[in-house]
């Protein structure tokens, strides 16, 4: 199977004389050339529409003799990637934004080990674009684990930043994979009602793009599952942390309360006070003595009753 990438590739008509089927990769193309690649291939005027405007949710439209089947794929940064792919017994055009990775695998597979048949040459595009989700969820995965050893060791604010933004980056994925799963659950019959596609075929092919799909759909429910744990971790860490250090500072206080106490009393200049305290003896021992056993007595009875061991 050839792979072209210019709708002017002289190669078309020959290919289309023969009946041999072709992909037709095109990328960052204009209104007009996408005008006039619909009218060269007899695309219906909505499919032709549709492919000018991205931003679309997945569908698959079956228009009698070619289908439009939007599907996305996923950048290794997590970004959707949006495909607009016109399929018919004949050929298959792909049309995308920006050059893109996603399309590699396909390539290098077609090449190596040429389709043996037109649904198994629509499937390998299909299949590498959904594969291209479980890098991305395999490093989100590892990433909140991650997240969650270091929220153990030492909860921080950007952690949290962290789970909010893998949170929406779920929520993206989710929102295209959850729709192409639901339009590959018909998609076989829908493709192999098309001129030259076997309904059979087809089923086969894309019950194995739908069974990852289901997969896909799957590990973002679990992840986002995780991640709604991993806040309530962060949250109870520093709730502990923060109770702890609430306990430390009300250990200070206790033993700086009978200090403050003393201090005040013998600062007092009663005549008693100024007459007995006026050795150096009478100073350690009723000034210093008394603000050093207080402390010591609070100490212990603070150990003795567990308030020392922030640990629990």
């Amino acid at each position: 199977m050839q792979i072209l990438h210019e709708v002017e590739d002289p190669r078309i008509p020959e290919l289309l004389a023969r009946d041999e089927f072709f992909w037709l990769k095109l990328q960052g193309c204009s209104d007009a050339q996408i005008a006039e690649m619909g009218q060269k291939f007899g695309l219906h005027p909505l499919a032709i529409e549709d492919s000018q405007e991205f931003g679309q949710r997945p569908k698959l439209d079956d228009y009698d003799t070619t289908a439009l089947l939007v599907f996305y794929g996923v950048d290794p940064d997590g970004t959707p990637v949006e495909v607009h792919m016109h399929v018919s017994g004949s050929w298959m055009i792909t049309i995308h934004e920006r050059d893109h990775q996603l399309f590699k695998h396909a390539e290098e597979r077609i090449h190596r080990e040429p389709p043996k048949t037109e649904e198994e040459a629509i499937y390998r595009v299909v299949d590498a674009l959904t594969d291209s989700f479980f890098p991305v969820l395999d490093g989100i995965d590892e990433r909140i684990d991650d997240l969650m050893d270091q929220m153990l060791e030492r909860p921080r604010q950007d952690q949290r930043q962290d789970l909010f933004h893998l949170r929406r980056r779920l929520i993206e994925l989710r929102r295209v994979a959850a729709p192409q799963r639901d339009i590959l659950a018909r998609g076989g019959d829908v493709l192999g009602r098309l001129p030259g596609l076997e309904a059979d075929h087809a089923r086969d092919w894309f019950r194995d793009v739908y069974d990852h799909l289901v997969r896909i759909a799957e590990l973002i429910d679990s992840y986002r599952d995780l991640l709604s744990g991993a806040l309530d971790l962060y949250l109870s860490t520093v709730s502990n942390r923060l109770n702890a250090i609430s306990t430390q500072l009300t250990i200070v206080a206790s033993i700086f309360l009978p200090l403050s106490f003393i201090t005040g009393f013998f600062g007092q200049n009663f005549g008693t006070l100024t007459r007995h305290i006026d050795t150096a003896a009478a100073f350690y021992g009723y000034g210093v003595g008394s603000m050093v056993l207080s402390a010591v007595v609070l100490l212990w009875y603070f150990k003795r009753h567990g308030f020392l061991n922030t640990d629990d």
